[in-house]
């Protein structure tokens, strides 16, 4: 209905360009809104206030040469002018129940368009470093980023989801140490575990793996490895170079062969557990993307930003003239050492990426890299490519409550709650819905007793059960062996005057128009407002008529309604994954 309500002004438009009311040259963007009262009208438009000034005519003068030049059309029934100049819109009755032949007609395809076509996005989430479990920070960032992304596919997008396995640097280092040094101690060497170790019990088990495989082959004396290392924090050191000179040590000790050995050993497990934890929740990418693989990358980037003129030494250090693109200050990317810098990988990842061809490159990061967007962007067009291809999703914690105590976490001493742990605790559904209920910058407290519950006061359950209500009425139709007949139904949909029968109507009708908001905005909460919307629209209809009624003709038109209803709840918790389960 809207979008033949633009048309229409379209042509309006046209008619009032071509006697010359308004000049020929305009090109507005037509926008037809809803109305949020709806006795001033279902729809209506600022066309006629934002042509006013150009066309030197008074808003309402301008709003009804629109309306007389409008063509005419089966689904307005009246066309008004409100306030200044806005042109509202009264559909026809018909026109209101027409939504329930297309939810029918279109099933799982209904609300999907073809709006991005042509338009290439890759979304990059997640993306956490392999040194552990995924934990409920995690959860958030792969809920909203697979949710985006099936909301872009939606319409119409081409969609590419990444994961950038962060599979070189010090973490991983310091991992591999951490394991190697576990090693030793299930070895029977006595020490005391560095304080800046990675100390979960998956490091245990990786360790464990590593003796049973491999028995003694990576043996050492502890005296042989802490020997002139600097003492650690507790000891009254340096805790960072404690570990520095520990990762040192492994690495001479072991040589480069066994070194590597140990050092895939761990990111071989730790990232298969997130494979399968993020498959579990629902999660899939497109591509595992190495950083190692940006070696070579790495290297060209550099040298590219440096023929540009974009680099400089300080002290032995090559720095980026970030500042030239509006950082706060320059960034390394090489060390003194002649190593490259994290941020010289990102550069590379970014040159990759848009090289690639994507139109658009959509980073959904966590809220701790808010300083981190700047020197992207500086970047990105110092590559020579538009800033505006890039876009980045600041994602709030979430914070987790169980008996009304917020839970305590801290991913390197292994105190934390895994995404594994919570969804065997509430469940994939509710783990998901909850994730994306609220907007990505705000954030989200997860009360995990909530969650669990079966009371209206859980939101995800309310609205699965409004799926469940409307199969339980199909269930007592067969019991009471009575007929539906569709064609009958979509027939009498004019029977259908009920003011809640009006309201879901209204609400299927805006479910199209909603998905192309929320994929544009990038918003997956809008998502479950409306579904919320819709169940409580449905669950009030429930409570207050009678569907399976004797008269035939009601009937099919109201489980018509009711089908449609039950298509949109499922295509909707499609878009988030969240199952549609039939009994409750």
């Amino acid at each position: 209905m809207k979008e033949q309500i633009e048309k229409q002004l379209a042509q309006a438009l046209s008619v009032l360009q071509a006697n010359g009311t308004v000049p020929a040259e305009l090109s507005p963007q037509i926008s037809v809104t809803r109305t949020k009262d709806s006795s001033h009208g279902d729809f209506a438009s600022n066309l006629a206030m934002m042509l006013a000034k150009p066309a030197k005519r008074a808003p309402r003068d301008i709003a009804q040469a629109l309306i007389d030049a409008l063509p005419a059309s089966e689904f307005v029934r009246e066309v008004v002018i409100a306030g200044p100049g806005f042109i509202n819109f009264f559909q026809a009755e018909d026109a209101q129940s027409a939504v329930i032949a297309t939810v029918l007609n279109e099933g799982e395809k209904f609300g999907s368009s073809q709006f991005g076509e042509g338009k290439t996005v890759q979304v990059e989430f997640v993306s956490a470093n392999p040194t552990g479990p995924l934990h409920v920070g995690h959860g958030r960032g792969a809920a909203l980023g697979a949710s985006i992304a099936n909301l872009l596919s939606a319409t119409g997008f081409d969609v590419q989801r990444e994961y950038y396995v962060n599979d070189a640097g010090r973490q991983m280092d310091i991992l591999a140490t951490s394991v190697w040094l576990r090693y030793l101690a299930q070895s029977g060497e006595s020490f005391t575990f560095p304080s800046n170790g990675y100390k979960g019990e998956y490091i245990l088990d990786i360790s464990q793996g590593l003796l049973d495989t491999h028995k003694d082959r990576f043996q050492h004396a502890a005296k042989a490895v802490f020997d002139n290392v600097v003492p650690d924090e507790p000891a009254g050191g340096d805790k960072e170079k404690h570990i520095d000179d520990l990762i040192v040590r492994a690495k001479e000790l072991l040589g480069e062969e066994c070194y590597r050995v140990v050092f895939d050993a761990a990111l071989d497990s730790i990232l298969n557990d997130i494979r399968e934890d993020l498959g579990e929740f629902g999660v899939v990418y497109d591509q595992w993307f190495s950083e190692r693989s940006l070696m070579d990358d790495v290297s060209r980037v550099v040298k590219k930003l440096d023929k540009a003129g974009h680099l400089y030494k300080k002290e032995g250090v090559t720095w980026f003239r970030s500042t030239d693109f509006g950082d706060d200050k320059d960034r390394p990317v090489v060390r003194a050492n002649g190593q490259s810098t994290y941020f010289a990988s990102d550069i590379a990842y970014i040159d990759n990426k848009l090289e690639r061809g994507f139109d658009q490159v959509l980073y959904v990061f966590g809220a701790d890299h808010h300083g981190y967007t700047a020197r992207m962007y500086a970047a990105c067009e110092a590559l020579g490519h538009s800033r505006e291809r890039l876009e980045f999703l600041l994602i709030q914690f979430a914070i987790l409550f169980r008996g009304g105590e917020r839970l305590q976490m801290s991913t390197r001493s292994g105190s934390f709650v895994t995404i594994r742990e919570l969804r065997e605790e509430v469940g994939k559904d509710a783990a998901r819905y909850f994730y994306v209920m609220r907007k990505y910058s705000q954030h989200l407290d997860f009360d995990l007793d909530l969650a669990k519950s079966q009371s209206n006061d859980n939101p995800v359950y309310y609205v699965q059960y409004a799926y469940a209500r409307i199969c339980s009425v199909f269930r007592q139709l067969d019991q009471r062996k009575l007929d539906f007949d569709p064609a009958v139904g979509l027939a009498a949909l004019g029977r259908l005057t009920e003011t809640t029968e009006t309201e879901l109507m209204t609400l299927l009708a805006t479910y199209p128009e909603l998905i192309q908001r929320a994929a544009l905005a990038h918003e997956p909460h809008q998502l479950t407002g409306y579904l919320r919307d819709l169940a409580n629209g449905l669950h009030s209809y429930y409570n207050a008529h009678k569907v399976l009624v004797d008269d035939d003709e009601l009937r099919h038109a109201r489980l018509c309604l009711l089908t449609a209803v039950r298509q949109v709840l499922s295509n909707g918790l499609a878009l988030i994954d969240v199952s549609t389960p039939e009994v409750m």
